[in-house]
């Protein structure tokens, strides 16, 4: 413990170190002035900073301080560039040391676990590796500059229904291969400051009080060393949430929180030891954020502005390009339509939602980039608040259209169809903006759809559109961004981090969310998003990795470093990448690992790499990974640990889940020593798999059967592939009972000592 830290802990009273472990108010950490342990503020991000102005509202959701709002996590995690989330990350940091914040509340690192979830654009994927990897750069961007994060919610925070009295039930393989997956790197690699716990109860225990997830999952595994936050108000009992790992509460308890670990102590229910402890995680943190603030610090808000542009650009997805009608020409004739091109949706709502330093209006920054013989119209086309057709509004935009080369339209959802709070109900976008759709495609082939929604929506109308861009939630620069991939000053290179289903019923959790009262099940384990539509072969409208561009990418010359391997080594991955287009572009090369035979139930694929690569036309370029022991295991929940079965594995390029290019063959061996113990209810089949036992238990079977009209049956005999299935799943118990002159309980009983005896 730091010297300083030690004697603070023994100068404070008891009622100081309980006062410590809760909020002074609904931004700040308590301090203690008498032995110079300052106060500390926290504020709401992940995407921008939301420092609330003095006087703010109670709940905390209003006037906050100008801050610039890049796009966020779901379009973030479409750049799949970790040094670009980096540099966003290093400005938010820049941002919270001159507005004098300690620590900013994100990233979200939650799974999309249903495209439903209302706060699914505050989360990256639903991939957990994808996920965690960028959580970790986003980390490390804002911590670098002497500022904390708080991942959040920790765990299996997948949907806002009852969100904080709900139970989440899963299978401990699912959490640990996915819900708690995507946290993971993020805590080793970005190494937090802070962790949130998140609102809703993991199989029957409330995250804030669990345990198994602060302490044992967090501390003692992943090893954090910094202090666990409640999420606002999620705390039900204070005293069992610090003894299970949980260090302070917010917002402030007006004292209550405080009393009861008061007593707690007093009575002799709770150890002081914990408190102890509590109050040193808490100080390390405090001090530190103390140490690192930057008096008079500022920063260029055009520069940063700058920066949420590109962000931008780089977040959107270009989902389809017939004839290849994008880029447009500076020097057409353009119709601009929708409402969003003048008012746009660049964020989502609830604690997110930031006060942009400026904001891009996609009508605007499209007219600015036009040479002088373009021209562009506009017409609103709908009502955003309203979801019925204006038919004067929709005459307008078809007549705009038709007198024009080329319509684009901006379409999405609207604030009130998601938002932290509540989910969605369904996956479309308003009627009035389906329907204009069809309206302009009548008289205008040549229709461009740009979209801004924060997840997956349905698109029944996808055929009657030459191109869609998918811009997310963009961020204040998405207006600018929009008009540079539009035309053609940045080429997209964005991918999805989801799959979007063509309806949702093929959504894997569909039959399973939002659960029963506070209760919801995670049935489809394990096979969450992409895994799930390959494993039951159903088509996406885009699969997870899925992304276009202005330019073509040729890929060759997959090698692997070694044809063999054990589970303790490492194999490099190299593969060529090659502009073979006109223009300049960046390509996402997405690696998969495929177990070929697995005794466990296994996804197809899942994504273990990724590298993004900038490239000129003609050029070149050689991405290398290096993958581990992780890459090819699953949890084995009775070895309580990750485990790699001996045998032939894939791996997989690609670019995306569903456009597999080159692959090669791996053997990897396990070193774990898997045993389990031969009873007598132990299958005949399962010893024959096992290469160990199968001499001795066919050696022992031959002795046995000597006579018998079974000893001589050969494969194409009458009768051989019933006897060899009946054999197979036959317990060993029923050799005695179908053969009892020749194999004796008591042989029975010796040949269980002779297997088990086998090193």
């Amino acid at each position: 413990m730091n010297k300083r830290i030690q004697e603070l802990i023994a100068e404070m009273t008891l009622e100081e170190k309980a006062g410590l472990c809760s909020g002074k108010n609904f931004w700040e950490l308590k301090g203690v002035e008498r032995l110079g342990i300052p106060s500390i503020m926290v504020t709401d991000g992940p995407h921008g900073l939301r420092k609330q102005e003095q006087g703010a509202d109670h709940l905390g959701l209003f006037n906050s301080v100008p801050a610039t709002c890049f796009p966020t996590a779901a379009g973030l995690a479409s750049t799949w560039d970790r040094e670009l989330i980096r540099s966003v990350g290093e400005a938010l940091g820049e941002e919270c040391q001159a507005e004098g914040v300690s620590v900013l509340l994100g990233p979200g690192a939650n799974i999309k676990r249903s495209p439903l979830c209302g706060r699914n654009f505050e989360y990256f994927s639903e991939d957990p590796y994808l996920s965690s990897e960028l959580a970790a750069s986003h980390i490390q961007g804002v911590q670098s500059q002497g500022v904390g994060t708080s991942l959040k919610h920790f765990a299996a925070n997948n949907q806002e229904h009852r969100r904080m009295s709900v139970d989440a039930v899963i299978d401990e393989r699912t959490l640990r291969e996915i819900y708690l997956a995507s946290f993971e790197t993020a805590v080793k690699e970005g190494r937090p400051w802070t962790v949130m716990s998140a609102y809703n109860k993991v199989n029957g225990t409330y995250a804030s009080e669990n345990e198994w997830l602060l302490t044992n999952i967090l501390r003692d595994e992943w090893g954090f060393d910094g202090f666990v936050v409640s999420d606002w108000g999620a705390v039900d009992e204070r005293v069992s949430a610090l003894r299970a790992g949980l260090e302070l509460e917010m917002p402030s308890s007006s004292g209550l929180g405080d009393h009861k670990i008061i007593e707690a102590v007093k009575d002799g229910s709770l150890s002081e030891e914990v408190l102890d402890r509590a109050v040193e995680r808490l100080l390390t943190i405090i001090l530190r954020a103390d140490g690192s603030k930057k008096p008079n610090a500022e920063y260029d808000k055009e520069q940063h502005h700058r920066l949420a542009r590109r962000a931008a650009g780089e977040s959107m997805v270009l989902l389809k390009n017939e004839d290849g009608i994008l880029p447009l020409g500076k020097n057409s004739r353009l119709a601009v339509i929708g409402q969003l091109a003048m008012q746009p949706r660049f964020q989502g709502g609830g604690s997110s939602h930031i006060n942009p330093t400026k904001l891009d209006i996609p009508f605007e920054e499209i007219s600015k980039l036009m040479a002088d013989s373009g021209s562009v119209t506009y017409a609103q086309g709908y009502k955003l608040e309203q979801n019925v057709t204006d038919t004067a509004l929709r005459d307008e935009a078809v007549a705009a259209a038709a007198a024009a080369e080329t319509a684009v339209l901006f379409v999405g959802l609207p604030d009130r169809f998601e938002s932290e709070g509540y989910d969605r109900e369904h996956l479309q976008m308003p009627d009035n903006h389906g329907e204009l759709i069809e309206a302009v495609a009548a008289v205008q082939p040549n229709l461009v759809v740009v979209l801004s929604n924060g997840a997956p929506i349905e698109m029944p109308w996808i055929g009657s559109a030459k191109a869609v861009l998918e811009g997310y939630l963009g961020g204040q620069a998405f207006g600018g961004a929009a008009a540079d991939v539009l035309l053609g000053d940045v080429n997209p290179s964005g991918k999805l981090a989801e799959t979007f289903p063509v309806k949702l019923q093929h959504n894997p959790a569909q039959l399973n969310f939002p659960g029963e009262g506070d209760r919801v099940e995670y049935k489809e384990g394990i096979f969450v998003g992409y895994r799930f539509y390959d494993a039951q072969g159903i088509e996406p409208l885009f699969p997870f990795g899925y992304g276009l561009s202005y330019t073509e990418f040729a890929y060759s010359g997959l090698m692997v470093s070694r044809s063999e391997m054990t589970d303790q080594d490492t194999v490099e991955v190299t593969v060529t990448v090659k502009n073979v287009g006109a223009v300049a572009g960046k390509e996402v090369v997405q690696l998969y690992v495929r177990d070929e035979k697995s005794t466990a139930i296994r996804p197809d694929k899942e994504l273990k790499g990724f590298a993004k690569v900038e490239l000129q036309p003609g050029e070149q370029k050689q991405v290398s990974f290096t993958l581990g022991k992780r890459a090819f295991a699953y949890y084995n929940t009775e070895l309580q640990d990750w485990h790699v079965e001996t045998g032939g594995f894939q791996i997989l390029i690609g670019k995306s889940s569903r456009e597999i290019v080159l692959q090669e063959q791996l053997h990897v061996s396990s070193t774990a020593a898997v045993r389990k113990v031969v009873t007598r209810n132990t299958p005949a089949g399962d010893l024959l798999e096992d290469p160990r036992l199968a001499p001795i238990f066919r050696d022992v079977m031959a002795k046995a059967n000597e006579g018998s009209p079974f000893a001589s049956m050969t494969e194409g005999d009458e009768g051989y592939e019933m006897f060899k299935a009946m054999m197979r799943f036959m317990p060993l118990r029923g050799l005695v009972a179908f053969n009892p002159e020749k194999f004796t309980e008591e042989m029975l009983n010796g040949l269980l000592t002779k297997l088990n005896s086998v090193e």
